[in-house]
């Protein structure tokens, strides 16, 4: 009988320290996960800035002010809270100028952080990169010279539209033109300005890109059409992989959006 109490309790004993180990080997897996999750938000306070790939050329968005040499617009701002979020200071950004054509690539080698740069969320591009929940909704404008006497898409028939390389106006302005059985020529350019100067010159009919955009590229002599098309949501991208820096991100305009922030910068930049 005391033999067999004393199997017992060393059957018993060895389970809990079975049972000691299982536990101390699952805490540490999830701590392993967890620090590597840490790491790609680790990597930018190690570098001691945050790297955001912003337009330089969208005037209240992000545009590079020639008076004071500096980047400055709603995205800009709502980049700097993401570096506060991140290092507790809204200065320790790096902004990197992009382009459409640019933007996906920079961030796919790793020379930028993140992307907020009126990118608009499709589920092509979720495919490639994680999208924080949306800050701002516009659709597809079109921006022409007053003495072509345009009212609609209609009259563009057989015209030449301005867009810029690798952005989703061309697919989706191809595809309303097929719903109106018209036919539309396509110039794709380098970047916003580069389109406004085709048009002062005629070498482009329209400058098409979404409306709150055109609003910074109007002048006396031209006029925003009252069509709109296609519209889509922006986010800030970041690396598919980075989930630790998206979910951060994600955060941050999560609270600003909650909080009223995000309503007091579109007013402060003017954005209709």
């Amino acid at each position: 009988m005391k033999l067999r109490k004393v199997f017992l309790a060393l059957g018993l004993g060895i389970c809990v320290m079975m049972a000691g180990c299982s536990s101390a080997s699952t805490s540490s897996s999830a701590t392993g996960s967890n620090t590597v999750e840490a790491k790609e938000i680790q990597a930018i306070k190690d570098r001691g800035v945050l790297k955001v790939g912003v337009k330089v050329d969208v005037p209240k968005y992000g545009y590079k002010n020639p008076q004071t040499g500096q980047i400055e617009g709603f995205e800009i701002d709502l980049s700097k809270a993401v570096a506060k979020k991140i290092l507790g200071d809204e200065s320790k950004v790096e902004f990197q100028g992009v382009t459409a054509k640019t933007r996906g690539p920079l961030l796919d080698n790793g020379e930028i952080d993140m992307v907020a740069a009126t990118f608009t969320i499709t589920d092509e591009r979720k495919k490639s990169y994680n999208f924080s929940d949306p800050y701002m909704k516009d659709g597809i404008g079109l921006l022409v010279k007053k003495s072509l006497g345009a009212s609609s898409l209609k009259d563009l028939d057989g015209k030449t539209i301005g867009v810029a390389q690798s952005a989703t106006t061309k697919k989706a302005l191809e595809e309303e033109a097929s719903k109106q059985g018209i036919t539309l020529k396509f110039s794709e350019l380098g970047g916003y300005p580069e389109i406004k100067a085709a048009l002062d010159s005629g070498r482009v009919d329209c400058f098409a890109v979404d409306a709150a955009i055109l609003n910074g590229y109007v002048d006396d002599s031209t006029v925003i059409l009252n069509d709109r098309y296609n519209p889509q949501e922006y986010g800030i991208a970041s690396k598919k992989d980075n989930t630790e820096l998206a979910k951060v991100i994600n955060e941050v305009v999560s609270e600003m959006k909650t909080s009223g922030e995000i309503d007091k910068l579109i007013k402060k930049w003017e954005i209709k």
